[in-house]
């Protein structure tokens, strides 16, 4: 949001600049900045899908990463849980079977 209201900012202030000056506007205010376009540039070793290489999580995809941990972290927990509470859910189909 900040950065939205500098930008505009930073436009009004360069149309305010090219309409008043009696000059012509140098080709160079017209320019559009392009702060961060660095971000596309790729370094190191290209990343893949974890199902491309599922053996080496280092050069898998960072969202791939994310997903397969969570998914590993929150069936451990679910594993642990079903295995010391020891199963509670089938107790109470018995007591359903023996209603009946």
């Amino acid at each position: 949001m900040a950065t939205i209201a500098a930008t505009a900012a930073r436009r009004a202030a360069s149309l305010a600049r090219i309409s008043s000056s009696a000059t012509p506007a140098q080709p160079a205010n017209l320019i559009p900045r392009r702060g961060l376009s660095g971000a596309a540039d790729h370094h190191g070793p290209p990343k893949v899908n974890c199902w491309t290489d599922p053996m080496s999580p280092s050069k898998w995809k960072e969202e791939h990463f994310v997903i397969v941990s969570l998914s590993g972290w929150g069936l451990l927990f679910y594993g642990g849980y079903k295995f010391f509470t020891g199963g509670k859910g089938k107790k109470e189909e018995k007591l359903v079977e023996a209603a009946h």
